[in-house]
């Protein structure tokens, strides 16, 4: 028998209620009131988040995310600025000790990271992870020069002909993992790299230019153009392949929105937590 995880589809949300849910999924999760999960969401308004350890001031032109019409949040996971825009969402809960996760937060992203890789096979997309094989490419990881998430494929990144697709994060509270990621469905590289500050122009430049080389949407790779609704279909189907499991659509019940919504208020409205760097 397969174990059966749920699986919620919360459509279009703001930035604050997509981050709270993320939270009380693990919070409920860990409580033992649900199961793993596996969550498909998008955004509204488009929304640039950046990761935990982000210092606004340093690296990030409000004044661009104002004019772009862009929400703004920090996430309670690593890693960097990410835009989100035309991109499916994923978030899988998980308990640490669920006998198929390994121990390493490596070999966790990799086992989870299964369920995209199987996603975009299913879309007809050669994909594969890319290892780091020298020191160099190691130590890089150690030291991202870059405030921009896409720009260096991790461990086990997952790349589809040579270049990376989907940037994930992950964090590991009470007992549980949460990953969460985007798989680009299109990317405006312009709007993107005007969110951040650089030293300079040419540093920009550079930037810019390496970006194009490794980061690439599903649309950019592929004559015809891939929706969301069929994107979801295949990374669902994905997610069940990768990690051999059923999914069962979940609803939240009022309560928990509920919480859900106190939670977004509380926390990630919250100048405080989304500044305080």
């Amino acid at each position: 028998m397969r174990e059966k995880w749920i699986y919620i589809d919360s459509g279009n949300e703001s930035p604050s209620f997509n981050m709270a849910l993320d939270e009380a999924l693990l919070e409920w999760h860990s409580e033992g009131k649900i199961p793993p999960a596996v969550r498909f969401y998008g955004w509204n308004p488009a929304t640039l988040s950046i990761g935990y350890f982000q210092k606004v001031e340093k690296e990030i032109d409000m004044k661009a995310v104002k004019a772009h019409g862009l929400g703004f949040v920090r996430r309670p996971t690593g890693g960097r600025g990410v835009l989100h825009e035309h991109e499916l969402t994923y978030s899988v809960i998980v308990s640490e000790d669920h006998p198929k996760m390994p121990v390493s937060v490596t070999e966790a992203y990799r086992v989870i990271s299964e369920g995209i890789l199987h996603g975009f096979r299913n879309l007809g997309f050669a994909a594969d992870f890319a290892v780091p094989k020298t020191e160099e490419e190691k130590n890089s990881l150690k030291n991202p020069r870059s405030s921009v998430c896409f720009d260096a494929p991790s461990w086990y990144e997952l790349v589809v002909e040579g270049r990376k697709v989907a940037g994930s994060a992950q964090t590991r509270q009470k007992g549980v993992i949460l990953q969460h990621g985007s798989i680009l469905l299109d990317l405006d590289e312009d709007k993107l790299f005007s969110l951040f500050h650089y030293t300079s122009e040419r540093v920009k430049e550079r930037m810019k230019a390496s970006f194009k080389n490794k980061a690439v949407a599903i649309n950019q790779l592929s004559e015809r153009q891939v929706g969301i609704e069929e994107a979801k279909a295949a990374f669902k189907k994905g997610f069940e392949e990768g990690l051999e499991i059923d999914l069962i659509p979940y609803q939240l019940s009022e309560e928990q929105l509920g919480y859900v919504e106190t939670l977004a208020k509380d926390v990630y409205e919250n100048d405080e937590w989304n500044f305080k760097r």
